[in-house]
């Protein structure tokens, strides 16, 4: 997915021109190597503090037409990206109705999406309904955790979370204006880790509640109470903590990741796992303990020659990494590197030569385990917590064949500097 930035609407608005400049530039060179599958043009537009939202379609319209003539509309989607502010009403979900000061520009944007097929792009935050009424949205109901039921006095439907009752809200929006086909994309959601004080809710348990009961809830396709099974694409906000970002502290604490590729907390990609409240995993060491992964720059091959030294003549009880074991899965030959490399470190005093592989082992002072695979610690029989293959936690092949739907992790700032083209989410 690659966006246009709100800064770029006007000249892509004004010139036909400059949107086929733009495709042949930053698109076809990269395409189809690159899977490309959609445009976004603009980015919260409404959220804007500058009026471009008459800019939006004049802009989309052009998109596809450089799309069309070299013969890819059919195959990338345009569209737009939209806060849930688009709204003016979404309790009850029934009477979920879009701001009408907005008309100017939805309706010509609505007509369009539904005349090319493309997806009504949502950013979806439960976290804030939460935070900034408390007294009126429970945290369990926000969390995917709520054992009781918010019941639409119109319809009679019953909402056990927050984020299916903002999806209906937009559906029952769409309907209203009569856009029965526009099917909805979740292009953010999330969790924040971490908060000012104030912000009691942004922590490493909450957001790993959050994003694991969200996953699960879309990978079974259950759909919402008003498209019950109704397949939902959505994207995880976001990939790295952005420390540079204003505001409150939570705005530079949603990623999944630190910036040196340790996870924040481990999460279950596949949606079979259960939520697993972040405890010794995930935690800088106290007392000196360090540990031994598999570098992320290492090459396929070098990671498999490592991984068969360890289990062969390093002498490194590879058991847990075999099927049906704990830490057999994610089945990723980085994954399974990382607890080889480890143990034979631990075993062998935990110096920096044992973690050397030639360059691809790398000391880590966070515990790299996660849900029942446990990482050896020095003088220990025993595996103990971690959290190193969340860089590579991804759904076994097999899982990505019993579901249709996909979940994509989508950093927040997608910037492609090489191609020139920036997205700010």
């Amino acid at each position: 997915m690659i966006g246009i930035t709100n800064s770029d609407l006007l000249p892509f608005s004004q010139f036909q021109s400059n949107a086929d400049t733009w495709l042949k530039n930053s698109i076809l060179p990269y395409y189809p190597a690159t899977k490309i599958t959609y445009i976004t043009v603009g980015a919260e537009v409404t959220e804007s503090p500058n009026n471009v939202s008459a800019l939006v379609v004049p802009a989309m319209n052009n998109v596809l037409a450089a799309l069309r003539k070299v013969g890819l509309h059919k195959k990338i989607k345009v569209s737009s990206t939209h806060s849930l502010g688009v709204l003016s009403r979404s309790f009850p979900p029934s009477a979920g109705a879009f701001n009408s000061s907005h008309a100017f520009f939805l309706r010509p944007m609505l007509e369009f999406l539904a005349e090319n097929q493309s997806p009504f792009m949502i950013d979806i935050y439960p976290y804030y309904a939460y935070r900034d009424s408390p007294s009126n949205v429970s945290l369990d109901y926000a969390l995917f955790e709520s054992s009781s039921e918010v019941i639409d006095p119109n319809t009679g439907l019953l909402y056990t979370n927050m984020f299916d009752a903002q999806i209906d809200a937009l559906y029952f929006a769409l309907m209203a204006l009569n856009f029965r086909t526009i099917k909805v994309m979740v292009t953010e959601t999330g969790w924040p880790s971490k908060g000012s004080p104030k912000e009691s809710a942004a922590t490493p348990d909450y957001a790993q509640t959050y994003n694991t009961n969200l996953i699960r809830h879309v990978i079974n396709n259950t759909g919402t109470p008003a498209k019950p099974g109704e397949e939902l694409d959505v994207y995880v906000f976001s990939l790295f903590n952005e420390n540079r970002k204003p505001g409150l502290e939570s705005e530079r604490n949603w990623g999944l990741f630190y910036p040196d590729q340790t996870s924040v907390y481990s999460l279950d990609f596949t949606g079979k796992g259960a939520a697993v409240m972040t405890t010794e995993s995930n935690v800088t060491s106290s007392n000196g303990t360090t540990w031994c992964i598999a570098s992320s720059k290492a090459s396929e091959k070098d990671l498999q020659n490592a991984l068969d030294w360890a289990c062969g003549p390093g002498n490194v009880d590879c058991t847990a990494i075999q099927p049906s074991q704990p830490c057999y899965e994610p089945d990723t030959t980085i994954s399974h590197a990382s607890y080889a490399l480890n143990s034979y470190y631990q075993q062998n005093g935990a110096t920096d030569i044992a973690c050397s592989f030639g360059g691809n082992g790398v000391k880590v002072d966070k515990n790299p385990s996660y849900d029942s695979c446990l990482y050896l610690t020095a003088g220990s029989n025993k595996t103990v917590a971690s959290n190193t293959t969340a860089i590579s936690s991804t759904s076994s092949g097999s899982t990505k064949n019993e579901v249709s739907t996909w979940i994509c992790i989508c950093l927040l700032v997608t910037v492609l500097s090489l191609l020139n083209i920036g997205h700010a989410w």
